[in-house]
């Protein structure tokens, strides 16, 4: 792999509050139960864009002793991770910032590589999953995981939620990324060079009173205050006040009795 490379692509959702709150109620359980149970103590894991790293330290947990590498493109957010991993105890994880397209590890450095939700943010997801596949032993595992934006659906049917769905294909793509992912990772990986694959589905749904005022309250939020909000207006996809409706959208779905959301996924298990 040639260093340097200048693949890159915006991080749509940023930093935000709104976005951590989701990204913190991630575990290996609802967000990686396609992986666990092909790991074992002992394995050394590298997991890519890591983010708050909650589920690098259920990861950290199930493999040791071995070893967890996780790097992530934003050197402020592994601070957040280094934190849960101090406060589980889980001394066996190291942090890095990487760039997926261009991992700074020798070949066949880990046992399995593993992203959740880094495919539909990068410019090159053939260019990633051909380093993942790098570093990646022989034998071992490249796991992903995507959300299929264009798959998701809700009831009940609130136009404002349309829009938002619309508008969020836009900004995304403007920026370099692919939101329906999910559909797309076994054609990426094949791509890639793999040609043992296991594919997978799965989906989260918010359904009680409790899953949709947080489901609603977070992307309210994130649609008027994050770096979403911010690449939609200077990008002259949304004005302010487009944003506010679609906020307003999401409060009304989450105050609906009866409401449910699925979001699905596409999984892969690529052995190298």
């Amino acid at each position: 792999m040639t260093k340097g490379t200048t693949a890159t692509a915006v991080y749509t959702h940023g930093h935000h509050e709104s976005v951590l709150r989701s990204h913190r109620s991630r575990t290996a359980a609802n967000s990686a139960a396609y992986l666990v149970p092909e790991l074992r103590p002992g394995l050394d894991i590298l997991d890519v864009g890591c983010g708050p790293g909650t589920i690098t330290a259920d990861l950290a947990l199930l493999v040791a002793p071995g070893a967890v590498a996780a790097v992530d493109s934003e050197p402020g957010i592994l601070d957040a991770a280094r934190a849960v991993a101090s406060e589980r105890g889980r001394d066996n994880i190291t942090f890095a910032v990487a760039d997926v397209h261009a991992l700074d590890f020798p070949d066949d450095s880990f046992d399995v590589v593993h992203a959740h939700q880094v495919l539909q943010h990068v410019a090159d997801p053939v260019l990633a999953l051909t380093e993942m596949r790098r570093v990646c032993r022989p034998g071992g595992l490249v796991a992903v995981r995507d959300s299929d934006y264009g798959s998701f659906s809700w009831y009940p049917e609130v136009p404002g939620l349309d829009h938002w769905l619309e508008l969020y294909h836009r900004v995304a793509r403007a920026n370099g990324g692919e939101p329906d992912a999910g559909r797309r990772l076994y054609t990426w990986a094949r791509a890639a060079g793999f040609t043992d694959i296991t594919a997978t589905a799965a989906a989260w749904c918010f359904v009680t009173p409790e899953e949709r005022a947080w489901w609603s309250g977070l992307w309210a939020d994130r649609t008027t205050q994050s770096d979403y909000a911010r690449l939609a207006v200077g990008g002259g996809h949304a004005n302010a006040g487009e944003l506010a409706a679609i906020a307003d959208a999401w409060r009304e779905w989450g105050r609906t009795d009866g409401a449910w959301f699925g979001v699905p996924h596409g999984e892969l298990l690529c052995r190298a």
